[in-house]
């Protein structure tokens, strides 16, 4: 699997155009850069559909959310579909906040999203209309815990067949899934969330991996999904090692996206399908 998804990424270097949150924009675009895709962060709405039409890929956030970035994400969207790229969705604080609720309902409703990746909070508000977000993280009564495991499988293969996006559900556990399979990943470090913007930036690296990939989004969803998590491993490893801090963890990461190839990535994948 891993072999082709990063290839066709060295390959093609996809343009990756990103409306993306401005706590974490400058990350969102090293780490695209890093992971072998090229980054373009435009966000007025004069501009993104001709921007969203030379890209190969287009990525949504929600993480600052405002009135005049609803507009661009709904014009970029519209166009990646007429185009037929692919969408990625990251919907930071669903379920937080009635702006934030009725823009994720809005964009669900007006564009196609190839992916779709949050905590499981926001996921659960994607799908039902309510969750235990507090604020732009989930809730520890969401967590995806080894019991919970086949039922957020379940949960993740409908809302793919509901959607007809691939569901990425980020946490401790990762699932990623469409309609009939699911990739269950276990890489990453509990210290990824004590640094802005690891969510953000694994929704850039997705996007930069599908750019490359239209033909199997959910095999290089996967790919970026267990990229990213070996990446906070490698970091935290090399951090201890030079008795470091969150925002030196924060540069380790993308240092070892900007390093990650085949071989690590096989040599380090915690994945299996189910």
């Amino acid at each position: 699997m891993f072999d082709e998804i990063m290839k066709k990424v060295y390959e093609k270097t996809p343009l990756v155009h990103s409306i993306t949150n401005y706590v974490t924009v400058n990350d969102c675009a090293n780490i695209i850069l890093a992971s072998g895709g090229s980054p373009i962060m435009a966000d007025d709405i004069a501009e993104v559909e001709d921007i969203t039409s030379i890209c190969s890929s287009l990525v949504i956030n929600m993480g600052t959310l405002n009135e005049r970035t609803i507009r661009s994400m709904i014009a970029a969207g519209k166009k990646a579909n007429e185009l037929r790229h692919p969408v990625v969705f990251d919907p930071v604080g669903a379920g937080a906040s009635a702006l934030r609720n009725d823009t994720a309902i809005k964009l669900l409703k007006e564009v196609h999203f190839s992916v779709i990746r949050g905590n499981i909070s926001e996921i659960k508000f994607l799908a039902s209309g309510s969750s235990g977000a507090q604020g732009v993280d989930a809730s520890a009564a969401d967590a995806v815990t080894a019991d919970k495991l086949d039922s957020v499988i379940y949960f993740a293969k409908a809302l793919s067949r509901k959607t007809g996006a691939v569901i990425a559900i980020t946490g401790a556990t990762d699932i990623v899934a469409d309609s009939g399979k699911a990739y269950v990943i276990t890489n990453g470090h509990t210290m990824m969330s004590k640094v802005t913007g690891t969510g953000c930036m694994l929704t850039a690296v997705i996007g930069s991996y599908i750019g490359a990939n239209h033909g199997n989004i959910l095999d290089a969803a996967a790919a970026a999904v267990t990229a990213m998590g070996l990446c906070g491993e490698l970091a935290y490893k090399k951090l201890c090692e030079i008795d470091g801090g969150t925002n030196t963890y924060r540069m380790l990461i993308i240092d070892y996206m900007s390093k990650m190839n085949t071989a690590l990535l096989k040599e380090g994948a915690q994945i299996e399908s189910r």
